[in-house]
């Protein structure tokens, strides 16, 4: 949940504000470079939120299913993990096309 409330906060910080001016002035008033920068954590974190949006929907899945082995299967090491799988693999597909 941690994970997912960083996403978030990333996307109102970071993304929504260039968004905002873009939005206000009808075009980008930023420098260019910062455009495409811009853009890269807009993907980054909106795939991030819904990645993990996926794996707390799977990790519920996993406890209701077999509550029994659920301690033993989600370690702390396995949950950040799927924590830092989740961001490289957000982060991979939203810096790599710059």
């Amino acid at each position: 949940l941690v994970s997912l409330f960083m996403s978030d906060l990333m996307v109102g910080l970071v993304v929504m504000p260039p968004a905002m001016l873009n939005q206000l002035y009808g075009r980008w008033v930023l420098q260019g470079d910062f455009c495409s920068l811009w853009a890269s954590f807009d993907v980054m974190c909106c795939s991030t939120s819904i990645l993990n949006l996926c794996v707390i929907s799977l990790d519920r899945y996993l406890l209701i299913t077999s509550p029994l082995r659920y301690k033993l299967r989600m370690t702390s090491c396995r949950a950040l993990a799927l924590i830092l799988a989740t961001w490289t693999l957000a982060a991979l597909a939203s810096f790599l096309p710059i």
